[in-house]
């Protein structure tokens, strides 16, 4: 087993976390409202105490699933009443092509959290695991990111700034409900990002390509935080000498790489089996 021994760890950080202003998380849109669509999407951030709403609107076919979402036990009062509108007056709404299923719902973006509330939360936890992307520009891979992460109980996920999509639209609909769930933690440096969830415990595991250990091989015992570049580019020289150990997904030679959230989503897998049990407690 490639265990921690083996790492390029170094002693953990003495003292307090630097402020916030200089711990590499930055919001996402300020708090310009943009549209929400899609199903899955707009019925968790009905549901979610966290997400503000400014106008709700529906399809004809849609509108009693949305009123009944309203209505449910334990949903957010404050919430305005849904508009019923034509699914032609939806599209015009949205950005072209976007695939609403009947229903969307107009909010600002959720309240960014810091990689330091991330390790704050984690501290007490001994299992917590979390993804650091570098360099994930696609709104659908990290939406399914997202959606893997929630399945598989990791707390965050986090993403460098720079070219990162707003966590609306697009994002939104491939992550089928989990935005409202996983925080998407925005930080403008990840090697600073990776320090920091060290010094929580964390260990920080980077998925490349080349390395000559097997991710099946390591250990994941503990808190773990899985680092995985983008498709092709893969983990930037810095970003890879911040991690404890870097380990590799073992597939065909004829295929060059995985597709990123196809790669996160058997990292997740693989550390969520070391776990007690998944988040439902079922194997």
């Amino acid at each position: 087993m490639l265990n921690r021994l083996m790492s390029k760890r170094k002693p953990p950080h003495k003292g307090r976390f630097r402020p916030k202003p200089e711990d590499g998380s930055s919001p996402r849109g300020g708090l310009r409202a943009a549209w929400i669509y899609g199903r899955h999407a707009v019925l968790a951030a009905i549901a979610n105490h966290e997400r503000a709403i400014s106008r709700i609107v529906a399809a004809p076919g849609q509108a009693e699933e949305v009123a009944a979402a309203l209505r449910a036990k334990g949903a957010p009062s404050a919430r305005p009443q849904a508009e019923t509108l034509g699914r032609r007056e939806i599209d015009a709404l949205l950005p072209q092509g976007a695939v609403h299923q009947g229903m969307a719902v107009l909010a600002p973006p959720l309240a960014q959290q810091a990689v330091e509330d991330v390790c704050a939360r984690a501290r007490p936890l001994d299992g917590a695991l979390v993804l650091v992307l570098d360099q994930a520009t696609d709104p659908h891979n990290i939406g399914a990111i997202l959606r893997s992460a929630a399945a598989f109980g990791a707390m965050a996920v986090i993403v460098q700034d720079r070219n990162a999509p707003e966590a609306t639209g697009a994002l939104a609909k491939a992550a089928s409900g989990a935005l409202e769930t996983v925080p998407l933690v925005v930080a403008t440096n990840l090697s600073r990002a990776l320090e920091h969830l060290k010094d929580a415990g964390f260990w920080c595991l980077g998925l490349d390509g080349e390395a000559p250990g097997l991710i099946g091989d390591a250990d994941l015992s503990g808190r773990i935080a899985l680092v995985l570049g983008a498709e092709g580019a893969g983990l930037r020289r810095l970003v890879k000498e911040h991690c404890d150990l870097l380990v590799r997904i073992p597939i065909h030679p004829a295929m060059e790489s995985l597709n990123l959230s196809n790669a996160a989503a058997v990292a997740l897998y693989e550390a969520a089996r070391r776990r007690p049990g998944l988040p439902d407690g079922k194997r």
